[in-house]
């Protein structure tokens, strides 16, 4: 049992079902602010895949940087504890690929398809069903993938600062002045 486990409540059936109904929660309000800013909209999807329109990455960045600055104040704090993926090179690679071949042919991801969905896209309706049919052949196939893929290129629990040997806050420091200054730079170019 890893360390993550041991420090977890038992799952009991309150406890279960209060984590459905946050998961529930949180992904209603994702998919609406998802929605609202813009970027379950086909067109924004398309334009950030032929490099036109960067609604996406800027929200993206911009999630990317208000909890890469929350997570670091709390874990400072005390107020929670990282409970990290393992870093499976193998693993990591082939998911990457297949996620972005699914969003090349699509212009949806898993969020944007299931907000798309929800705003009333019925081009979305495919990408839901292979999302269902991609979780389920993965469900099924996971014991496999645990034996024989996941092994390849195993790191365990690596952070940033693991693998530059630097400690949290300069580490942090340094990628949110990066995103920062990214997300002015695309402000600037769309004048």
């Amino acid at each position: 049992m890893s360390e993550a486990q041991q420090d977890m409540p038992p799952l009991t059936d309150t406890n279960k079902t209060r984590q459905l109904l946050w998961g529930l929660l949180f992904g209603i309000i994702f998919g609406f602010l998802l929605q609202k800013g813009g970027v379950a909209k086909y067109h924004v999807l398309i334009g950030v895949l032929l490099l036109r329109d960067f609604t996406v990455i800027k929200v993206m960045l911009s999630a990317i940087l208000v909890g890469m600055i929350g997570i670091f104040a709390l874990q400072r704090a005390g107020m929670v504890k990282l409970h990290l993926k393992p870093t499976r090179y193998l693993a990591n690679s082939v998911g990457g690929i297949i996620f972005g071949i699914g969003f090349a042919l699509a212009a949806y991801c898993p969020g944007t398809g299931a907000a798309a969905l929800g705003q009333g896209n019925l081009d979305a309706l495919g990408v839901v069903a292979g999302m269902i049919i991609g979780s389920f052949l993965f469900a099924e196939m996971s014991g496999w993938i645990g034996r024989n893929v996941n092994p390849i290129g195993e790191r365990g629990e690596l952070t940033w600062p693991q693998l530059l040997h630097l400690p949290t806050l300069p580490v942090t420091i340094a990628f949110a002045t990066i995103i920062l200054s990214v997300l002015i730079s695309l402000k600037v170019a769309e004048r």
